[in-house]
């Protein structure tokens, strides 16, 4: 019995191709997907063959006998055939075993690498987004004596009814939409960003006046600084009105996420358990970690750290401006930090403190794309529109299922 013969393929399937992660190119895949007997009666076995015989047919096929499948069960999500005479290379026929299934399950029992999993995975989740079920393909070597070598992906291949579903409403087959972040704090967020911005960039101008009349001994200096300097005082009091607003929304907000208690997550033990499993993900050392709706441990935790340093770095930073105004008895009790450490050492702090902000604006940028380059959760736009996607079935620690 051959691989791909005269099956006809069914009028409500389609294959739209397959993506390769390994040496094969895309027909070896969808052949060794197609490993079945001729007169099977699976309509994508069908599919399959078909799309073998009428886009490759000069590829010659193996041979697969009926007692050695072993085919996918509700417990394991994948096949189990024996190929004989593949032509897996110009070296000749090779005897293999081919496993084909979910690509989860599939992937469970290979040893690819981390950067193979990941691309295969983005891969077959953009395939999902436009309406195709990837099906995946490993195989490995089967010895003389019957031995069977270690399984290694190849691939998947894309199915799909013939007119694959490409609106946005076909992500509610496999998908779920959540509401997390509220519009009042992404209204926070933005500004956040567009105030550290400009106190960062005139900042650093007032440290260091790098252009102008300034920059130039001698020179006409005009009211240059003093427009620099008006444009810090004014983001500072921006600054200082934003985050009081997220402080008391920590406090009256009827947004979980929003509420104080959120800045301090290790509430049992199993949340350490997450916050350790959650710093080996990020460290590289697992490849999954635990699945949150909203912000995980270490998250909370840096964002909280994150809030002290604003702080800090708004009570430095008026403490400076309050030098200005020596006989106000409130601006002299805000300046009082300079009496104690100088004036120096204050500015001095108040720059470090900048750059350590924006170490973590580059931390924040970078782990934001690779989680939603890795996980296709739509973080990053949620700071837009509010929503997280999650797949149907999902099991997130801090929601119920989805």
């Amino acid at each position: 019995m051959t691989l791909a013969g005269d099956r006809i393929r069914p009028p409500n399937l389609t294959i739209g191709g397959a993506f390769t992660i390994g040496q094969l190119n895309e027909g070896h895949v969808i052949a060794l997907a197609a490993a079945a007997p001729t007169d099977s009666l699976d309509p994508v076995d069908g599919a399959l063959a078909a799309t073998v015989a009428s886009e490759w047919p000069d590829l010659a096929a193996g041979s697969v006998s009926d007692d050695e499948i072993d085919p996918a069960t509700k417990q394991r999500r994948h096949s189990v055939t024996v190929v004989r005479g593949f032509p897996l290379s110009d070296d000749g026929p090779a005897d293999l075993v081919v496993m084909r299934g979910s690509l989860e399950s599939v992937l469970a029992q290979t040893d690819a690498r981390r950067g193979d999993r990941s691309n295969i995975r983005r891969n077959a989740a953009w395939a999902e987004r436009h309406g195709w079920r990837p099906l995946a393909v490993a195989t490995a070597p089967l010895g003389a004596d019957g031995s069977v070598g270690k399984f290694s992906i190849q691939g998947f291949v894309e199915v799909g009814v013939d007119k694959p579903p490409r609106d946005p409403d076909h992500w509610s087959a496999n998908w779920v939409r959540l509401n997390v972040w509220s519009a009042s704090l992404r209204l926070q967020h933005w500004l956040n960003v567009a105030t550290i911005f400009i106190l960062s960039c005139t900042g650093y101008i007032i440290m260091d006046p790098f252009f102008g009349p300034e920059a130039r001994a001698g020179a006409e200096t005009g009211f240059q600084m003093g427009g620099v300097r008006f444009g810090h005082f004014a983001a500072a009091f921006l600054w200082v009105v934003l985050g009081a607003s997220r402080v008391i929304s920590a406090f009256v907000s009827r947004d979980k996420h929003l509420r104080w208690t959120e800045w301090w997550p290790l509430k049992r033990r199993q949340d350490l358990r997450n916050l350790g499993e959650v710093l080996q993900y990020y460290t590289f050392i697992k490849a999954e970690s635990p699945l949150f709706v909203a912000h995980n441990p270490l998250q909370h935790l840096t964002y909280a750290g994150v809030y002290v340093a604003c702080g800090v770095q708004m009570i430095t930073g008026f403490a400076l401006f309050g030098l200005y105004h020596p006989t106000n008895p409130f601006w002299a009790l805000v300046s009082t930090p300079v009496h104690w450490f100088g004036i120096p050492g204050i500015r001095l702090f108040h720059t470090m403190m900048m750059f350590a902000l924006w170490a973590f604006v580059i931390v924040h940028v970078y782990l934001a794309v690779r989680a939603d380059s890795l996980e296709r959760h739509g973080g990053i736009s949620s700071m837009i529109n509010g929503g997280v996607w999650l797949k149907r079935g999902a099991k997130p620690v801090d929601a119920p299922e989805i």
